[in-house]
């Protein structure tokens, strides 16, 4: 079963009158504090109904109230109690990347195949959007994705980053070719023929890569496709790529390269120009950003 200090769910308020006379059946002593329709407490669980219709349950006990009670009787679903049973169990390929936004490192794509039983496996590693986890959690869970799945990790450092860049003059269009680079590789070892992407550009973009390369597998482009366990296993493996890859140029230059692509890694990249010479730019960034232009 799930382990929250707090379950949030909404409700129609039109349930309120059975919510409450169920309450009160059940020996909660009821009470309504700002901005509630009521709140309602007894030993080991306590709840509130919001004028919203957000209903907030918590206390050592709302396990079994939650999974017993409120889940067949008000909210008629068990996401609570059975998370397994909403996720997307079908066997796919979830793809991601990280690194697009950072001026040093680099880009990294990712592409992890689960079947039904790997997928409920991710839930109980904790996989989850990588942008809710740390770099230490990341390196973690990544290291247990790439034990358990089949997977592909495409890493570009900035000195090819910067040759496929002036090839292909847009940045999509050489996200397209390394994605459809990766799917294509986990398919032929995996034989599967479905993936799901967190969508970056218009869907006809990766179309027309896949049509180009001839490859059979039908991809599903998701906004908020982390949301998909699968796609969300895949931009963990692709952050590890990156934090990695960040370690591995900043032992080459000597010190720790910032991320993204603030103040701070104008004065890097700063830093590299007096050390290296401005040639050592190219080893170490991306050089179509406009950062260069302050430098």
């Amino acid at each position: 079963m799930a382990k929250t200090s707090c379950f949030t769910a909404s409700i129609d308020v039109k349930l309120a009158d059975k919510l409450k006379q169920d309450l009160l059946s059940q020996g909660f002593e009821l009470s309504q504090p700002p901005y509630t329709i009521f709140a309602g407490k007894k030993k080991g669980v306590s709840c509130a109904l919001y004028e919203s219709g957000k209903l907030t349950v918590q206390g050592k006990e709302m396990d079994a109230f939650i999974e017993f009670y409120l889940e067949p009787e008000i909210l008629q679903e068990f996401q609570f109690s059975h998370p397994e049973a909403h996720l997307d169990v079908r066997s796919h390929i979830g793809m991601d990347e990280a690194g697009k936004g950072d001026f040093f490192g680099p880009l990294s794509i990712a592409a992890v195949y689960a079947d039904s039983a790997g997928i409920v496996e991710m839930q109980k590693m904790g996989v989850k959007d990588s942008k809710k986890l740390g770099d230490e959690a990341i390196i973690k869970i990544a290291y247990k994705i790439r034990s358990a799945f089949p997977f592909t990790l495409i890493r570009l450092f900035p000195q090819k980053y910067n040759e496929l860049h002036a090839k292909f003059k847009n940045l999509n269009r050489l996200m397209a070719w390394a994605h459809t680079a990766a799917l294509s590789d986990l398919s032929q070892k995996t034989g599967c023929k479905e993936a799901v992407l967190d969508q970056f550009a218009n869907p006809a973009l990766m179309e027309s890569f896949l049509k180009q390369k001839k490859l059979d597998v039908h991809l599903e482009q998701k906004v908020r496709g982390e949301e998909d366990l699968v796609v969300a296993a895949a931009s963990i493996v692709a952050r590890a790529g990156f934090v990695e890859g960040m370690k591995t140029l900043s032992e080459e230059f000597g010190f720790e390269l910032p991320k993204g692509a603030n103040s701070q890694v104008i004065k890097a990249a700063r830093k590299i120009i007096a050390t290296h010479g401005k040639e050592a730019l190219g080893r170490a960034v991306k050089t179509h950003f406009k950062t260069m232009l302050e430098l």
